[in-house]
């Protein structure tokens, strides 16, 4: 079967990061986009050639899914230096559109769980999806009282993407605590929370316990592959560690 491909229109911008950009898009054909959070889109284009190619995005849109599906899509782009969709997206004007398709992926939390604790891990856009899931979070926190720590590496404070966010909804929820894992360099008064080094350097402190913890992790590649081989050697059997690698492409 074809995948449905639908218009997406360009409806906001801003910087995240020097190299991050956050793009709001309405899709433009009357129909919703109905997504779990954690799911992603992809962005159709051509090269210069005329090839055909695409590029996946994480949601990180912000929705109460309980009210029925939203028009917002929302996504986080890695300008990469000669790359064809960072040249699709800088050139792109506010009422422009792109062409995509989904939401695909099943990066999302699971109806049956029933830990007492994520762990939620990320790099760079990894952390794209944990964003999205943040009212499924608040819900999980209420109903059940599942504790939350958000380990988000970066190299400075001005990398952190999202920060804003996790950091006013840790403020406003006692049971979600946000750590950023800064490895060049640390904000003049950094937060308590804030650690110096990489992720994989501050996930023992959380002490992984497989009878409480479901942990995800998103990001790099080598972080994933570090992170999940740490957290088999805390005891966590594999379908308690989920897992998406981000590879950056031109």
């Amino acid at each position: 079967m074809a995948i449905a491909h639908f218009p997406l229109k360009l409806v906001g911008r801003r910087m995240l990061a020097p190299s991050v950009g956050h793009y709001s898009f309405v899709r433009d054909d009357g129909q919703p986009l109905d997504f779990i959070p954690g799911q992603f889109i992809q962005v159709h284009f051509t090269y210069a050639d005329g090839t055909a190619t695409k590029r996946s995005y994480s949601l990180a849109t912000i929705h109460d899914h309980a009210m029925g599906p939203g028009e917002a899509v929302e996504i986080a782009v890695s300008y990469v230096p000669g790359g064809a969709a960072t040249a699709l997206f800088e050139g792109l004007p506010e009422g422009g559109h792109v062409e995509a398709s989904g939401p695909f992926g099943r990066f999302c939390l699971m109806p049956g769980d029933r830990n007492v604790r994520y762990l939620l891990i990320a790099t760079g856009t990894g952390v794209t999806p944990y964003r999205s899931m943040l009212p499924q979070l608040e819900a999980l926190m209420a109903e059940r009282g599942v504790e939350v720590v958000l380990l988000q590496g970066a190299r400075t404070p001005t990398e952190l993407l999202y920060g804003d966010d996790f950091r006013s909804f840790a403020d406003a929820h006692p049971g979600f605590r946000y750590v950023p894992c800064l490895s060049r360099e640390l904000p003049a008064e950094p937060h308590p929370d804030v650690r110096q080094g990489y992720v994989q350097q501050h996930l023992a402190e959380f002490v992984p316990d497989a009878a409480r913890d479901i942990a995800y992790l998103c990001g790099n590649p080598d972080m994933v592959d570090t992170c999940f081989d740490a957290l088999k050697g805390h005891g966590l059997p594999i379908p308690q560690i989920r897992r998406e690698k981000y590879v950056s492409s031109k």
